[in-house]
């Protein structure tokens, strides 16, 4: 045989192997693992509302039944975390990055207060992030962090292509106060009030439309839910509610048939084996408590109770998560942004520093996966104002860090106050360390490893990121 076919062949070899290798480097700088599309990712996240109102949960004299629905098709954490209340939660899932760290410690109201907003360049989103690395971003329901008359195109350069929002209350302009019944909405066509209808079901079918829309690439949806967040208001479903709890109770249910709607417009589109859906809440449930077995919460919204930080999580993506699963594994909202980051591919921006690990490996059942070690929370009460602007209330904010088994309250002074066992006493009833007198052996060292976390942490709580501009008329006011 002719010694040039043997060359022209093995030439050709050549090429087809180097063809596939640059098409293998290309799949996974763009994060697909072979075999696995990019999944599509639903967050959707509940405004005030904690374990005692989920039913799956726990919850007694509520029925969820979409949501729990969402759990038996998925896996159900019983340890995953939040900040106490809303602008910093919404902070560390956006940015990966602890309140101490990104400065957004306490809760600040932007558009009503004036002064400060969440800063695309100074604190980089995940929505940018998957942005970049190609997917198609959209967000609804309530943002509150940015002041679209000053900004309107800040959602835009968050990362979101489309995007239907309640504002937050724009401190001079009536119209915005309302979220639900006439709702003031945020749209990339501009502001405008949307006369006798109800706000949930303008951000929810947005949402619908655009899930049903997009099937050929992959895309994400955050989905801030504006319920169940006061005023407490009846709903289209049952309108003739009127006092607190049947208020409230109302507005549960309608949420969860709103959930149940986004579920349903994955499924029917098609997308259920490529969408992962994640349903959480921000923090946990404001004055109007719910029970779990009979026994109230230990704290609700803004405690450093359980109660307060520790939130229904559920994840469902058919065909790899596991039916009806539940997991102890550690888990807190610093994890969503490498989360997201890890399933899409996506690369963080030079110099962002991440405090949340990624727990993809926990959801597709990876042998190798490793949880975490401890989680925090944080973000008690509202910010303050000074010469410079909004800073946190303190200078060092108390928060509370837990391990597998126990959990300790450190106070403004870097000092652990309070040490509990939380598989012996989940509602934290026993505070060990002022129960025990010399303090046990035991407790001590304990006590000794959390101060190890403690002293991770700066000194001196970090001040919120952004870039100054021009004081405003409905700036609030600086008080000494």
């Amino acid at each position: 045989m002719d010694s040039s076919i043997h060359v022209s062949n093995w030439t050709r070899l050549r090429k087809v192997f180097s063809a596939f290798c640059l098409i293998f480097l290309l799949l996974l700088t763009k994060g697909v693992v072979i075999g696995e599309e990019r999944p599509n990712i639903i967050f959707i996240m509940v405004d005030d509302l904690g374990k005692d109102w989920i039913n799956c949960y726990g919850g007694d004299n509520i029925q969820t039944p979409y949501i729990d629905q969402l759990a038996k098709e998925g896996m159900k954490f019983h340890n995953a975390w939040s900040m106490p209340q809303c602008t910093p939660t919404r902070a560390t899932l956006l940015t990966g990055q602890y309140p101490w760290r990104s400065g957004w410690v306490n809760h600040w109201d932007v558009p009503r207060w004036g002064v400060g907003y969440f800063d695309w360049k100074l604190n980089p989103s995940f929505s940018q992030a998957l942005k970049k690395a190609g997917y198609t971003n959209a967000i609804s329901g309530k943002w509150q962090i940015n002041d679209f008359r000053l900004e309107p195109d800040a959602m835009k350069k968050h990362g979101f292509d489309e995007w239907c929002l309640w504002t937050g209350y724009e401190t001079g302009v009536k119209a915005s106060a309302l979220r639900y019944w006439h709702p003031y909405v945020n749209t990339r066509a501009g502001s405008r009030t949307y006369s006798g209808e109800f706000g949930p079901d303008i951000y929810n079918q947005f949402l619908v439309e655009f899930i049903k829309g997009h099937v050929n690439k992959p895309w994400c949806v955050y989905y801030p839910m504006a319920l169940t967040h006061g005023p407490l208001v009846h709903t289209p479903d049952e309108t003739r509610a009127e006092k607190t709890y049947p208020r409230f109770k109302a507005m549960i249910r309608y949420m969860d048939k709103l959930v149940g709607q986004i579920v349903r417009a994955v499924d029917e589109s098609g997308q259920a084996e490529k969408t992962l859906i994640i349903f959480t809440t921000d923090n946990g449930s404001p004055g109007v408590m719910g029970t779990r077995g009979g026994i109230k919460p230990s704290g609700g919204k803004a405690s450093r109770f359980e109660g307060g930080v520790c939130q229904p999580f559920i994840a469902r993506w058919k065909g790899i998560i596991k039916p009806n699963s539940e997991t102890d594994e550690l888990l807190d909202f610093s994890d969503l942004y490498p989360t997201f980051l890890e399933l899409a591919g996506a690369q963080k921006p030079d110099g962002h520093q991440i405090d949340g690990h990624s727990f993809a490996g926990l959801i597709r059942n990876e042998k190798d996966y490793q949880p975490r070690k401890w989680i925090l929370s944080m973000g008690h009460g509202p910010a303050a104002r000074d010469q410079k602007g909004v800073r946190g209330k303190l200078d060092y904010a108390p928060r509370v860090i837990r391990n597998k088994t126990h959990k300790v309250w450190v106070n403004s002074h870097r000092e652990i106050e309070a040490l509990y066992d939380l598989v012996k006493d989940p509602y934290e009833k026993k505070n060990l360390i002022a129960e025990s007198n010399p303090v046990q052996e035991e407790h001590e060292s304990i006590v000794q490893k959390f101060k190890e976390i403690v002293d991770i942490m700066p000194r001196k709580d970090a001040r919120p990121k952004y870039r100054d501009r021009a004081p405003n008329s409905w700036d609030k006011p600086i008080n000494f």
